[in-house]
């Protein structure tokens, strides 16, 4: 059987105004009006997109969005590049400006996956982590001071799940007095929380699939940066080849779940803030992490660098262990899930989950003990969320 010869040209684009929300292009690629526009866009001469492990007008709409939220009021710029998740942000940003023979200082009390990717992957390819006590600069200035191979001091603040806080500005002030770069890991408290620029830090990176989304159907992340030529030529150079590039259909997902942001912000602080104040109160309950108490170790510091106190909280409970999981196996309206920042109130074991490849010495250390407890407080009824959490644990 023979077919006659026939050719499927693209459709043309007949779009005639403009959308109202940004579009999904899901292309892998982009063509040119002719080679000269081509040889332009490669040789850095014209601005275009080429392939969209490159960039994406949606993901680069996104990303300029999340920058532009991080430098809201400072009279400054930044630059960003999103990522197929946080964990892959921060990869990303590592790859992009150490090296071999750099070293990395920071918190004993990181998130578990950060730990690990700096512990498992980095350090075989001789990039080294030093654990140090960030809430002392006298510590954190003799490390600097004592090894000069120190590059960069990488920090979370507030910490999960302990939410201990620290001082940005001190610390940034420390790190560049010694030629190294400062980044920090913003995902709890949101631009609109907290924008650490404002305290001098260089880089920041995002887990967007928590907070900045909000909704727990996308997994995406970013780093953003304010030096624009770092961020063209070590960061995006970084993403690009290694690929870790963001798809456009998360970054739309996103884009959808930032137009609710200040609306969740605050319900999730206040939810939070009601909650933290009855297990305060609570008999089984040894102890609560929230900056928001005036109880907290780093009330005073939280308040002065943050607008809020978060949606996140953990809280010990006195039977362990043992109470830990049967707390876990009895919750019925909140959610037992690995993640945060949803709208629903979602709930975690650190002991056993998150921080499980943690050395149980150094979590001890940090304050995760085997009966602490993680919430991420939703925005639901705060009554609902106050009634499970009182009935799973008594």
């Amino acid at each position: 059987m023979q077919f006659d010869s026939f050719t499927v040209k693209e459709s043309p684009d007949n779009r005639t105004t403009r959308p109202h929300i940004l579009p999904i292009y899901a292309t892998s690629s982009f063509a040119f009006e002719d080679i000269d526009q081509g040889i332009g866009i490669f040789q850095n001469i014209e601005s275009g997109h080429v392939y969209s492990r490159y960039a994406n007008p949606t993901v680069d709409a996104v990303a300029q969005k999340i920058a532009d939220l991080e430098t809201h009021g400072l009279n400054m710029t930044a630059h960003a590049v999103m990522t197929s998740s946080g964990m892959s942000a921060i990869s990303t940003l590592l790859l992009g400006v150490l090296k071999t023979g750099d070293k990395v200082l920071s918190q004993a009390n990181l998130y578990g996956g950060t730990t690990d990717l700096l512990k498992s992957i980095f350090g075989q390819f001789g990039v080294e982590t030093v654990f140090a006590n960030l809430r002392d600069p006298e510590e954190v200035e003799r490390r600097f001071r004592e090894d000069s191979t120190i590059k960069m001091l990488y920090c979370e603040t507030p910490a999960n799940p302990t939410l201990a806080c620290i001082d940005i500005q001190l610390l940034s002030d420390i790190a560049h007095k010694y030629d190294a770069w400062c980044a920090i890991d913003n995902t709890f408290s949101t631009p609109y929380l907290q924008q650490p620029f404002a305290f001098g830090v260089d880089f920041i990176v995002h887990s967007t699939t928590k907070f900045l989304n909000g909704h727990g159907n996308s997994t995406a992340g970013i780093v953003i940066g304010k030096d624009k030529e770092v961020m063209r030529k070590k960061v995006w150079n970084a993403m690009k080849l290694v690929g870790t590039n963001c798809s456009p259909f998360e970054a739309w997902l996103t884009y959808n779940g930032l137009k609710t942001l200040t609306l969740r912000m605050d319900r999730h602080c206040a939810n939070a803030q009601t909650l933290a104040e009855f297990l305060e109160n609570h008999p089984a309950v040894a102890k609560v992490n929230y900056p928001g108490l005036a109880s907290h170790p780093d009330h005073a510091l939280a308040q002065r660098q943050m607008r809020g106190n978060g949606g996140m909280l953990s809280f010990e409970l006195k039977g362990g262990l043992e109470a830990g999981i049967a707390c876990m196996n009895r919750i019925r309206f909140c959610t037992l899930a690995p993640t945060l920042g949803d709208t629903d109130t979602l709930i975690l074991h650190p002991a056993s989950m998150s921080h499980l490849s943690v050395p149980k010495a150094v979590r001890l250390e940090n304050g995760i003990t085997d009966g602490l407890v993680r919430v991420s407080v939703g925005i639901e009824n705060v009554a609902d969320i106050v009634a499970d959490l009182e009935q799973a644990i008594a």
